[in-house]
């Protein structure tokens, strides 16, 4: 079997003390998850001394309860870009990934950088007075602020929605921390602002609405994955989610405080 998936999973799903410690060790608590049909599950799997090494079957659908261990991290990647469920529930449930906090920061920072691009192509300023790059670079950290707010803004819209129909999402209570976490990572798709702007052209506007969608289809798979609940619920709690910020948006258009966010209608330029 390939081991280029193993490098990121978390300890104790194997040990080299035989079978029974193995198992003894993974009645304790079920951890992880079958990424085919969400069940609990004990191990991903059982190693049998010198490396040979037996993944788990899921009781309840028969199948591996997790194949990408033995994938690629590359291969892993290009699933959860095509937002495979089975993908998400690797990356979410059976590897520890604690960099939620970090990609959450450099997506705003991405989004903030957007916003600031937009901001000074519409006002053209060649004056190179002190005040004039003071006042440019306090626009950033607004652009900054206006993105954490939305995005919070955003992420409250669907937490309301999910507590309020939460009878209906799950048997147990959510784990909304868990969720937290799922929304951070899938909205990595932010990081591609970046590249839109730099490699700026005629169809830049079309990349950063097919961005957004992008973004928003990653949350709306997370949400489906995270809780296990149907498509129609995930859908409205992104409208719902999408409801708050953009009336967050109205309000910084009211106060002339916002420009180029991602609810308003983006405005080429003359390129």
């Amino acid at each position: 079997m390939g081991t280029g998936g193993r490098s990121g999973l978390r300890p104790g799903k194997g040990t080299a003390e035989g079978v029974t410690a193995t198992a003894t060790a993974a009645v304790a608590s079920c951890q992880y998850r079958c990424i085919e049909c969400n069940q609990e599950a004990n191990e991903l799997y059982r190693d049998y001394n010198h490396g040979v090494l037996k993944i788990t079957i899921c009781k309840s659908c028969q199948k591996p309860v997790d194949k990408y261990i033995e994938y690629d991290p590359v291969i892993i990647l290009i699933n959860a870009i095509l937002c495979k469920a089975q993908a998400y529930r690797h990356i979410l449930f059976n590897t520890k990934i604690n960099m939620h906090g970090k990609l959450c920061i450099f997506c705003l920072l991405c989004e903030a950088y957007l916003r600031w691009w937009q901001l000074q192509d519409s006002n053209q300023n060649t004056d190179p007075d002190d005040f004039i790059r003071y006042a440019k670079e306090w626009d950033f950290y607004r652009m900054f602020a206006i993105a954490s707010l939305e995005q919070t803004a955003f992420f409250i819209g669907i937490f309301t929605f999910l507590w309020v129909v939460r009878p209906m999402t799950a048997e147990k209570k959510p784990n909304f921390v868990l969720l937290l976490k799922a929304l951070l990572l899938s909205s990595y798709g932010k990081l591609l602002l970046i590249p839109a702007v730099i490699w700026e052209h005629d169809y830049t506007p079309l990349c950063l609405r097919l961005i957004k969608v992008f973004v928003l289809t990653s949350n709306f798979q997370a949400i489906r994955v995270t809780l296990n609940i149907n498509r129609k619920l995930s859908f409205l709690a992104i409208l719902s989610g999408l409801l708050l910020e953009s009336t967050m948006v109205y309000f910084f258009q009211r106060i002339e405080w916002d420009i180029g966010s991602d609810c308003a209608v983006y405005k080429p330029q003359d390129f």
